[in-house]
């Protein structure tokens, strides 16, 4: 299942293309540990990274931050 799918699905939605659209011009946007880790990779690492791709290091930034947004909705 797809994070759209799943969030469509807690909604009591039917599938609609247009859902994540919607969400993301209202400022909005789903994540998870990968989306994350290359976002912060992206940010943090640009053009000067040793790598290409989020490592370790950039999972484990990934983890902090959603725990940390978790916490603050709670």
């Amino acid at each position: 299942m797809t994070m759209r799918e799943a969030l469509e699905r807690a909604m009591g939605r039917e599938p609609d293309p247009e859902t994540m659209q919607r969400l993301q011009a209202g400022g909005l946007t789903l994540l998870n540990e990968d989306t994350m880790s290359k976002a912060v990779h992206d940010v943090y690492c640009g053009i000067v990274a040793d790598h290409q791709h989020p490592n370790e290091k950039d999972h484990e930034q990934a983890r902090a931050l959603i725990a940390a947004m978790q916490k603050a909705f709670d």
